[in-house]
């Protein structure tokens, strides 16, 4: 996939059918409007995107913003998986802000990018004032010879599958929920950090993740999943909290490999196929919190996770 960070100055070499959103997470819905466009495309056209670096909140409502299901990476990562050929990832700015929805259509999506077909979101709004929708869109260009594609909501349980849905799975822990909204595995990726070497006292060495600031954690407790390193997965825990016990501090990500020996400080490590066992707590005695540890290291042992 050919990533670009301003629009074409020139007419793009190969025409093409585009889909326009934020699309955090990349999650069902979003493949809905990006298999569309593989409906849409003819022979010799490009399935291209729209998106941008930064959540629009961040410009129009600052400190508003919600945290990310995926970072500005994995989201180019998952659109190219879902078969984006070309993505345009442009600064969400008062260039973008406060162009008229009339004017994007035609001098940015018509004139400028030269496309064939659009597919939007039922309910996406753009433009100025978010004024522009999907039958202005279809108004404005479908005289031009540009086919426009308003898709509905792909509902799951009777509700919309949507970003705020996930991040509100995430936030109670139920990532089972998340990966199902997804249609893939919420994942973190980050390096190998030192710690304060505590795991590795009591018998249960961890890695301590670095992610970035702005990324979604889901809430705090202690998880079964995998990690993924040097290629090869491997079966293990996660606590994300403030490690109650020795007194509370910055909230950490600490993951523990089954099965796995070596030093990774430095290294990137992901995980993924995230299970609740149970929450963040604060236990009395090293030997408590030793007790709860192996009862939470059993459930490693699991057939989903052996």
């Amino acid at each position: 996939m050919r990533v670009r960070h301003a629009l074409p100055t020139e007419p793009p070499q190969r025409v093409p059918v585009l889909g326009i959103g934020f699309f955090d997470g990349v999650h069902r819905g979003h493949r809905e409007i990006l298999r569309s466009l593989g409906r849409l495309r003819r022979p010799g056209e490009v399935v291209a995107a729209l998106t941008f670096r930064d959540h629009p909140a961040s410009y129009l409502r600052p400190g508003s913003e919600p945290p990310l299901i995926t970072t500005l990476e994995e989201r180019i990562a998952l659109l190219a998986d879902a078969g984006v050929n070309e993505l345009y990832v442009l600064p969400f700015d008062a260039r973008i802000a406060e162009i008229d929805a009339t004017t994007f259509l035609i001098e940015v999506l018509h004139a400028r990018l030269r496309i064939r077909a659009l597919a939007i979101g039922e309910n996406f709004r753009f433009g100025a004032g978010r004024r522009g929708d999907a039958r202005l869109a279809a108004t404005i260009l479908e005289p031009l010879g540009v086919t426009v594609a308003a898709i509905p909501p792909l509902l799951e349980d009777g509700e919309r599958v949507s970003s705020t849905r996930v991040r509100a799975a995430l936030m109670r822990g139920d990532v089972v929920e998340a990966d199902g909204l997804l249609g893939t595995a919420y994942s973190l990726t980050g390096h190998v950090t030192f710690g304060a070497g505590r795991g590795h006292d009591l018998g249960f060495p961890t890695a301590n993740l670095a992610v970035p600031s702005d990324k979604l954690l889901p809430m705090d407790g202690v998880y079964a999943m995998i990690a993924r390193f040097d290629g090869r997965d491997y079966p293990g825990l996660v606590s994300i909290g403030d490690n109650p016990t020795f007194g509370e501090g910055p909230k950490t990500v600490e993951a523990w490999l089954r099965d796995f020996e070596g030093t990774i400080y430095g290294r990137e490590l992901s995980l993924r196929n995230f299970r609740f066992i149970r929450a963040q707590q604060r236990f009395e005695s090293t030997e408590a919190l030793l007790d709860a540890m192996r009862t939470d290291a059993s459930h490693v042992a699991h057939p989903t996770f052996a």
